[in-house]
């Protein structure tokens, strides 16, 4: 239930209100965190970007009080559900220390070697990462309401997590969405290095936090980096999308026979070689193959090669609802190449980080490549981000990453005249 009207500018001094159409409070009162433009009635006051506001009913009860985005669909990203609680710097220190003990509590040193700290709209903090890489944090700032609390939201960090250095790395395009430009460079403290040195699970890696991929390194896939390694002793192994060699590493160090590693970037590649030796590996059973993947794959197919285990981890392809059907062809077509060098009794680890593509969606699109790959396959394993990468139980989009172990177990040629549900629109209800 809503709290009173009297409650509606509690905290807040009787500054800017967003009112909400009738009904459009649900959402929130099943605490999800965002309120759409279209939810929005009127607002009342003058609030720039990233100010707090209190978000209250269309009869005047106070439902939320957030930070408020003119320039976004979603207008305003909660803060709070309590109308007793100020949004100020001790409100954004005790939230820093909350994620923080969480973190500990669940990673122990792993949680002070390499690790998310702060998970964004899971953990309270809407729009704010925060990864740690030893003694450095790097932090992305990337909604409005995140951008106008930066500097308290860097202080508490630096105060409760004592890092040498706190490093921005704000130069996703989601910003611009928000009406702000991309930011990197130092917050706080010294400058990190130009790699920094992480552990994880006896494995060492390097990593870019200036320059690499989001914050520098995919901490997410920490638990499948260990799955896959599980399953890669002896095995002719495939690692695409590889950035910097995770899934190589991780299959090399646990005696995999050979690991080829296909990525766009050939720093990245340079850099995963570098990661083979950091390691101690040998890297003649490592080759790295600079490319475009999804030609990569047509070309092992064409020339008949094949791996025992495939690791499939493609960028986002999809970053809004109308990109999702092209997406949905993206992932229909990489999977169906790999299928086509997936060695017979092998397994795929296949992924999508794309929060807008549904796991029921993403399977059938998974099983509509391997039919059309002639490929019969069952699902062995579903994964998903680490743990110190939680989704709030209200808000089903911070479940972005899905994975499945496909297990190849032969021929499944189809009918002739047979189009699978991603070629054609409809049997898979591909949205848009």
């Amino acid at each position: 239930m809503t709290n009173t009207a009297g409650n509606a500018a509690a905290g807040n001094g009787g500054g800017p209100r967003v009112v909400l159409r009738a009904g459009r409070e649900k959402s929130l009162l099943r605490r999800h965190p965002w309120v759409f433009s279209g939810a929005v009635r009127s607002v009342a006051g003058d609030p720039g970007r990233g100010d707090t506001v209190d978000i209250v009913a269309a009869d005047g009860a106070f439902v939320a009080r957030g930070a408020y985005s003119p320039r976004s669909q979603i207008r305003a990203r909660v803060w709070t559900f309590d109308p007793a609680e100020n949004v100020d710097d001790a409100f954004f220190r005790e939230r820093i220390r909350s994620a923080l003990a969480r973190r500990d509590a669940l990673l122990g040193a792993q949680a002070r070697q390499a690790c998310r700290l702060i998970n964004a709209e899971s953990d309270g903090l809407l729009g704010v990462v925060a990864d740690r890489y030893g003694d450095f944090i790097v932090c992305q700032f990337l909604a409005a309401g995140a951008e106008r609390w930066k500097g308290a939201i860097a202080a508490s960090l630096g105060e409760l997590a004592a890092p040498r250095g706190i490093y921005e790395r704000s130069d996703a395009d989601v910003r611009l969405k928000e009406g702000l430009a991309p930011v990197k460079g130092r917050l706080a403290g010294e400058e990190p290095p130009e790699l920094i040195e992480i552990a994880e699970q006896g494995r060492r890696y390097l990593v870019d936090v200036r320059g690499g991929h989001k914050t520098g390194f995919y901490l997410d896939q920490r638990e499948n980096r260990a799955a896959f390694a599980e399953r890669a002793a002896g095995k002719t192994v495939l690692n695409c999308f590889a950035y910097t060699g995770g899934f190589g590493v991780a299959a090399l160090a646990a005696g995999a026979a050979r690991v080829v590693n296909v990525d766009s970037s050939q720093p990245s590649l340079a850099l995963a070689a570098r990661n083979v030796e950091l390691n101690g590996l040998d890297p003649a059973r490592c080759e790295n193959v600079a490319g475009d993947a999804f030609e990569v794959l047509r070309a092992f197919a064409a020339g008949g090669r094949t791996f025992d285990l495939i690791a499939l981890d493609p960028p986002k392809f999809a970053d809004s609802r109308a990109h999702l059907p092209k997406a949905c062809r993206a992932y229909k077509d990489i999977n169906m190449q790999a299928f086509k060098v997936l060695g017979r009794g092998g397994m795929l680890f296949t992924f999508s980080c794309s929060g807008l593509l549904a796991p029921d969606l993403f399977q059938k699109i998974v099983a509509d490549a391997a039919l059309d790959a002639g490929r019969c396959a069952q699902i062995v394993a579903r994964l998903g981000q680490a743990a110190d990468h939680p989704a709030a139980l209200a808000f089903p989009e911070g479940t972005y990453l899905k994975g499945l172990v496909a297990a190849e177990c032969g021929d499944n040629k189809p009918a002739s005249g047979w189009k699978s549900g991603t070629q054609e629109r409809g049997a898979t209800r591909i949205p848009g």
